[in-house]
């Protein structure tokens, strides 16, 4: 029988001496450099976004995938490529065997770099805010695969909920079906992304970084296959009022059913219309939200480490 290849996976060298030695590490996605701000202010954030893991205690290992492998830990030569570099496609959990196997680069998202922290050995991964179940779902079935697979990655996530575009109340109850911890890090509520409150409780609440470290050991032990997923919302002087978003996104869901703007451009296109109708603040408040969960990440990725006392996680792959 043939043996069954082994996905590539090259790490930094930072990124292999940190697991090696059992610190703390947080996978970040690179869709953010790519898919985010022009050039050179998505470079710019995307280092911000590091410091600001580092400023937590933790290690950032920022995601992406070239040359036939996974890469575990940009370089900031890497950055400067992706930021700079035109038609870097988005590369989700489903397209990544494709783009290993065309050898090109690609960005990840939450769910693709959730499959990758995985696979190397990372425990903990940050995003600003993670896809959901989208309004109007009864009909078209759209579901983000985030969702999905974090029905599959045991990873901790770490981010400020999700979309104000998205139905938030069916993404809590489909987490809530496929047995997917959701806990509020210092916070009664469910956050919406740049809004502190999406108006729905969170199913748990703890506000001690230890006792939430033993919560998602608690969880690998009793051997769920899920990802275990924290919220923190943004800092109040970043966040923008959930009742003002939501009025814009209705309308702007409106205007897309004229315009007829579905599937995958309907993001886009509302998020484009709140970034209007806020006057450029919700543009703003995304970068401090990327800042927030990374550094939030980055103390509790600590806490963790320092609780567990990991031993060497890296196993195979190849320094750069």
């Amino acid at each position: 029988m043939p043996v069954p290849a082994r996905v590539p996976v090259e790490y930094s060298e930072e990124v292999r001496e940190a697991l090696h030695e059992g610190r703390a590490v947080v996978a970040l996605e690179s869709n953010v450099i790519t898919h985010g701000l022009p050039y050179p202010d998505n470079a710019a954030t995307a280092r911000k976004v590091e410091a600001a893991v580092r400023a937590g205690g933790a290690v950032p290992a920022t995601v992406c995938v070239d040359g036939g492998a996974i890469r575990v830990g940009m370089t900031d030569a890497d950055i400067e490529r992706f930021a700079s570099l035109p038609g870097i496609p988005k590369v989700s959990s489903r397209d990544l065997p494709v783009v290993l196997a065309g050898g090109g680069p690609g960005a990840t998202t939450v769910a693709s770099s959730v499959v990758a922290a995985e696979l190397a050995g990372i425990r903990w991964f940050s995003s600003a805010g993670i896809g959901g179940v989208h309004r109007g779902a009864q009909e078209t079935f759209d579901v983000s695969s985030d969702l999905i697979q974090f029905t599959r990655s045991r990873v901790a996530v770490v981010c400020a909920g999700a979309k104000m575009i998205l139905d938030l109340g069916l993404t809590l109850e489909y987490l809530e079906t496929h047995c997917v911890p959701v806990v509020a890090y210092r916070s009664d509520d469910f956050p919406a992304f740049y809004c502190r409150t999406s108006g729905h409780r969170a199913p748990h609440r703890i506000d001690d970084e230890t006792r939430l470290a033993r919560a998602v050991e608690a969880h690998r032990a009793l051997g769920s296959p899920t990802s275990f997923l924290i919220t923190t919302p943004v800092r109040e002087e970043d966040a923008i009022d959930s009742a003002e978003v939501d009025a814009a996104i209705r309308e702007a869901v409106a205007a897309a059913a004229r315009d007829g703007v579905s599937g995958q451009g309907l993001t886009k296109y509302l998020m484009r219309a709140v970034d209007r109708a806020t006057d450029g603040r919700s543009a703003r408040a995304n970068m401090a939200v990327l800042a927030t969960c990374a550094e939030t990440a980055g103390r509790l990725a600590a806490a963790h480490s320092a609780l567990t006392s990991d031993g060497p996680a890296a196993s195979g792959g190849t320094d750069r």
